[in-house]
């Protein structure tokens, strides 16, 4: 049996790998935490002798991540409006660009297929495990797993990004949408969303967001008019962000709640819209305000926000929790 500082070696020497894995199979960077936390209880108390603590490690993740998503399943059948995962940020400034099989569109196909497709998917096909290691994990034969690879590729084979967008371009449609939006300007608005736009809101049951996609130019603009309509105060623009590889922004919404904005940009215009509010899906953002909570919430909220804002202009909170937080696949 190992001592204990080797079994921590050997599970630290693992935890970026198994929390890129965490990730993918549950959409959520909190949950794989979570997870992680239960495979290192479960690797600490092993005590037969282990030849090769990377493959144990990923059979643990793996059946943990399966009962989770078993559960998970279940939780979305109740939940209110539409699911998005949890978003992983960077900075658009910034070089590095994050993998492909982390993007939004390439993780909402991947919430189609089945828990154990999910998952011969993820480690055959992005981990680049051997398919007899994956049948070993999954406790299934090789023809099994072959087949439930083949079938999640299938799935989401048109689910991979078709279009790069530039830096520089990604933060001018950003701020264009942001205006655009906040104004409620048809004119600006129709110059660039695509006609068949579509608008997911994830606000959880938690805060107010759209329970129903809104699909379609009309639909779009309409909303945004009445948005505008509705609420006296304009919303903020702390910064704009990569998003699970997608151009958007961080911001608080006319409502004063804080949330993250993802654009979709396909032949120079936005195809989809994906608006994450539940504020438990934000909670790193929150903490750059020093709060647990969405800080925002009324005139209070709004002064604290200005009071973190920079001479120039930014909000090097928001900027500092980003790259604390920003996830790198």
């Amino acid at each position: 049996m190992l001592h204990s500082d080797e079994r921590l070696a050997d599970f630290e020497a693992e935890r970026p790998r198994l929390l890129r894995l965490g990730y993918r199979m549950l959409g959520s960077l909190s949950e794989a935490e979570d997870i992680l936390q239960e495979a290192w209880l479960r690797w600490a108390a092993t005590v037969q002798s282990v030849d090769t603590p990377a493959a144990y490690l990923t059979r643990i993740v793996t059946r943990l991540c399966l009962d989770q998503l078993k559960s998970a399943r279940v939780r979305r059948e109740t939940y209110v409006g539409a699911w998005l995962p949890e978003p992983l940020m960077g900075t658009i400034e910034e070089e590095e660009t994050i993998a492909d099989d982390v993007t939004l569109t390439l993780m909402l196909a991947m919430e189609r297929l089945s828990p154990l497709e999910r998952a011969a998917f993820l480690l055959h096909d992005v981990f680049d495990m051997a398919l007899t290691d994956v049948a070993r994990t999954l406790g299934r034969e090789p023809a099994a797993v072959r087949q439930l690879a083949s079938r999640a590729r299938r799935h989401v084979q048109h689910a991979r990004p078709r279009f790069t967008v530039e830096a520089t371009e990604a933060d001018r449609i950003a701020r264009a949408f942001f205006a655009a939006a906040r104004d409620g300007d048809a004119t600006a608005l129709s110059a660039i969303l695509a006609r068949d736009v579509e608008i997911h809101s994830d606000g959880g049951g938690k805060v107010i967001a759209f329970r129903n996609v809104v699909r379609g130019i009309e639909r779009a603009l309409r909303l945004f008019a009445g948005l505008r309509r509705k609420y006296t105060s304009a919303p903020t623009l702390l910064r704009t962000a990569t998003i699970n590889g997608l151009p958007g922004y961080v911001s608080i919404d006319r409502g004063d709640v804080l949330q993250t904005t993802a654009l979709d940009v396909r032949d120079g215009r936005i195809a989809a819209i994906y608006i994450v509010r539940n504020p438990d899906k934000l909670r790193h953002l929150a903490a750059a305000f020093g709060t647990d909570r969405h800080p925002q919430h009324g005139p209070e909220g709004r002064e604290l926000v200005a009071s973190r804002r920079h001479a120039n202009g930014s909000y090097p909170h928001i900027d500092a929790a980003i790259r604390t937080f920003a996830y790198r696949p």
